[in-house]
């Protein structure tokens, strides 16, 4: 029947239809999430390499990190 269709979900949906975490690439600059936000993904990584991830000045670059992927759409944590 027609009615059942939208109870459960059906597996044949591809991930990329899913505006979720399931989202392959940033809205606005059509990359995937590993080439999303070059700039503070550098200053983050190069912070945690010589200051540790736990250090104030590496939070506040992984929490700009994480604010431009949520800008470009993507569900992170």
């Amino acid at each position: 029947s027609m009615g059942n269709k939208a109870s459960a979900p059906a597996p044949a949906v591809p991930a990329a239809a899913a505006p979720s975490s399931q989202q392959k690439v940033g809205v606005k600059s059509g990359k995937k999430i590993c080439c999303c936000c070059p700039e503070t993904k550098k200053a983050r990584d190069e912070c945690v390499v010589f200051k540790g991830e736990e250090h104030p000045d590496c939070q506040k670059l992984i929490e700009a990190h994480k604010e431009c992927l949520r800008a470009e759409g993507f569900d992170v944590k």
